[in-house]
């Protein structure tokens, strides 16, 4: 057993600042003081889990309880948790918007998710074979990349970025023989060929975009112990979520997102894919499919719960917010009619492995009551990975619902 975690912590507690209603949250956004200190440093491990997570993991595993065991022997036998995996690094990644073949996009993510599944297994089970691959194939990546091109780049960026910061945290935080220089070599990989990618986000384009890669940085920003690259993830934070998850404070129309040219109720209904009729809980790409409002879900939960271990409660100020979305994709994912209001009365249900970590906080810590979120989440269990960023939530971050 890994001895940097042989004793438990307290779970990262909020900061001090209170939370906003609903209807304060988007004029907020800017202005709000950070609540952090700003000489306070980082909590590590402190990308989406944390020592008191991990610690809670290992029992719940050595106690074979629901709904953690059954997670743990999914991720177990799955290719990632395999000693015998084996990295595919690519010096230049290449993703393609449209249907040509890219390079190294489906190996980098599966590699990044396949180094974070190793980092669990090293401190579940101590085997130290575990901690060697994981450092194996992030150190493979490390040793290669140099950039990442073509449409896609960006969001190929977020994806990777996030597993290989919470892949990085783990194992620069409870391993003791991960080589310094490769670690180094790591952490210049993620600011120099990853970093530029992701901190500046996407305005224009569909908000899983922005908010995966506000994900990406504020992960980033931790690892490297950066306040300022975690401060522009904040920033990001509380002007996108308020433009992508709609609440009827906002007023008739959904919020702009900031620095877009999405500036007339035209452009709006254009960007919210032909919605005119706008209620709590919707989301930009609601209309789109369920899977990418899922994606933001995700990415925005995970966001949030970063910076509660980082001592920032950025939960307080969208609670309700997301609240509403979770609701809302949830009821018309266990398929309840959809009304002619939404969609024109034609959804697409097809969400991921993305409630975990938002149903923890709201349901588990705050105890407000998400009745279709808690029945969804119970039947989708366990919750894997959508190979892309998300991987083992209900190992994680499960609370009994």
């Amino acid at each position: 057993m890994p001895t940097a975690l042989l004793a438990a912590s307290a779970c990262g507690s909020p900061g001090s600042g209170a939370a906003h209603t609903a209807a304060g949250q988007a004029a907020a956004a800017v202005a709000r003081p950070d609540p952090r200190p700003s000489g306070a440093a980082f909590a590590h491990p402190g990308v989406l889990v944390d020592k008191a997570q991990l610690t809670a993991v290992r029992r719940h595993v050595e106690r074979k309880e629901e709904p953690w065991w059954s997670a743990y022997e999914e991720m177990r036998a799955s290719k990632y948790a395999s000693l015998a995996y084996r990295a595919k690094p690519y010096k230049v990644v290449v993703c393609p918007p449209d249907t040509r073949p890219g390079k190294g996009c489906v190996e980098e993510r599966e590699d990044a998710i396949a180094a974070y599944t190793q980092a669990l297994l090293w401190n579940i089970t101590g085997d130290k074979k575990h901690a060697e691959k994981a450092t194996e194939i992030m150190d493979a990546w490390s040793d290669k990349v140099t950039d990442h091109t073509e449409g896609n780049a960006g969001l190929q960026t977020a994806w990777a970025a996030v597993s290989w910061a919470k892949a990085a945290e783990l194992m620069q935080y409870t391993y003791n023989d991960w080589a310094d220089g490769k670690e180094l070599e790591f952490q210049r990989m993620l600011r120099d060929v990853y970093l530029p990618e992701v901190e500046n986000g996407s305005a224009d384009y569909n908000g899983n975009w922005d908010l995966l890669m506000a994900d990406a940085t504020m992960s980033i920003g931790v690892h490297l112990n950066d306040k300022a690259v975690f401060d522009k993830a904040v920033h990001h934070f509380r002007t996108r979520v308020p433009a992508y998850f709609y609440l009827s404070s906002d007023g008739r129309l959904p919020v702009r997102p900031a620095g877009s040219d999405i500036d007339t109720p035209a452009k709006l209904e254009k960007y919210w894919f032909g919605q005119t009729t706008f209620k709590d809980g919707l989301a930009q790409e609601t209309c789109r499919n369920f899977k990418h409002a899922s994606y933001s879900l995700a990415a925005t939960s995970q966001m949030a719960e970063t910076a509660w271990h980082q001592g920032l409660d950025l939960w307080g100020e969208v609670k309700d917010r997301l609240a509403a979305a979770f609701e809302l994709h949830s009821k018309y994912q266990l398929g309840a009619p959809a009304p002619a209001w939404l969609c024109g009365g034609k959804v697409e249900r097809d969400m991921g492995p993305d409630t975990e970590v938002g149903l923890a906080h709201l349901h588990g810590r705050l105890k407000m009551k998400l009745p279709e979120t808690r029945k969804l989440t119970r039947e989708e269990r366990p919750e894997g990975t959508d190979n892309l960023f998300v991987a083992w939530e209900t190992l994680t971050n499960a609370v009994a619902a």
